[in-house]
């Protein structure tokens, strides 16, 4: 693998691991189904404190998943990409195989 190869699939990762977080998943939900919010109405969503989310919110920017925008003194914050869900759908449809799997070991038991 070329050294461009390896930094586009670094690139890939990054922005993967960045969402690989209960909370961060949680987030993006939240995010992609309310539109923007502050940090506050999170914080209380999530039931974690306010450094904690904003952690977590950072992460997800430093990506370019979500951006934010200062309203007064409240953050804002909202999805920059709605493709990310796309990755959720594929998330699903791989749990979907995979109960079936199960499912199909469990009924051809002895």
């Amino acid at each position: 693998m070329d050294a461009n190869t390896f930094a586009k699939y670094e690139a890939r990762a990054k922005i993967i691991k960045a969402m690989a977080h209960p909370t961060r998943l949680f987030l993006v939900d939240e995010l992609a189904r309310s539109g923007p919010r502050c940090v506050c109405e999170l914080t209380e969503m999530v039931g974690a404190d306010i450094s904690t989310v904003s952690r977590h919110l950072a992460i997800l920017k430093g990506v370019g998943i979500v951006e934010d925008q200062r309203r007064g003194a409240q953050v804002y914050y909202r999805l920059r990409v709605q493709c990310v869900l796309d990755f959720f759908n594929c998330v699903e449809s791989v749990l979907k195989c995979n109960l079936v799997d199960q499912r199909r070991l469990l009924v051809s038991e002895p």
